[in-house]
């Protein structure tokens, strides 16, 4: 099992955690590293065991899971590790925050096990959980609720291309590299290539961190009809 992924999983409830750690231990090619039941816990523990992935809930005593994701982000010591988020629709906004912390990605707590475990596979191998109709209802609802604050502008996209912000919004639209090259006529390792300069130029940790920031720059804006379901 040495190259097996390595979960922590993290919740307040005990019998959702225990199910998840169940799910995990017993696919082939998963292992449950831990369990937490807050924030504060998660991040001991996530320093202690360097999982590959931590499944993240939100709403939790002691600490929330959004500053638990800050700090296991933001630390030089567990910055390898990606964290998924758990979440009910509730939690909409909160999410966004997770995003913005360095979150890969979101997963609805009630995903049938397949969807579970992919889900996690998919942020193991360093690729972002943003399914397109999920984000556009999560990019309105925060950007709904939110102060519009008229006397800020978008944020700048310094330095970056116009052919990497027609990269940039197609990404944030929900297209997958493959779609991206047709769209654009490039070939496969050319987009790679603009993403992982997007990568940089923006101080972004992933591709759901892009999708951000393009909403952040006004690239696309949830009323525009962006991130259309696929």
């Amino acid at each position: 099992m040495t190259d097996a992924t390595r979960v922590l999983v993290v919740d307040d409830q005990v019998l959702l955690r225990g199910s998840f750690r169940i799910l995990v231990d017993n696919e082939p090619g998963l292992t449950a590293v831990g369990e937490a039941g807050d924030g504060t816990e998660a991040i001991e523990l996530a320093r202690l065991h360097r999982p590959d992935v931590v499944l993240m809930d939100v709403r939790m005593p002691v600490m929330d899971g959004i500053e638990a994701t800050r700090q296991i982000c933001g630390s030089p010591e567990t910055a390898g590790v990606r964290v998924l988020i758990l979440t009910t629709f509730d939690l909409d906004e909160y999410v966004y925050a997770a995003l913005r912390a360095g979150a890969s990605g979101f997963l609805l707590k009630d995903a049938p096990p397949a969807e579970v475990l992919a889900a996690i596979r998919v942020v193991a191998a360093g690729d972002s959980l943003l399914a397109p109709s999920v984000t556009r209802r999560l990019i309105e609802d925060f950007t709904s609720r939110r102060d519009p604050a008229p006397s800020r502008g978008p944020a700048p996209l310094t330095g970056v291309t116009e052919r990497e912000r027609e990269v940039l919004e197609l990404i944030a639209r929900g297209l997958s590299n493959d779609e991206v090259a047709a769209r654009l006529h490039l070939s496969m390792g050319t987009v790679k290539t603009h993403i992982g300069r997007l990568l940089a130029k923006l101080g972004a940790r992933d591709r759901a961190q892009l999708v951000i920031a393009a909403y952040e720059s006004g690239v696309v804006s949830a009323s525009d009809g962006g991130l259309g379901a696929r």
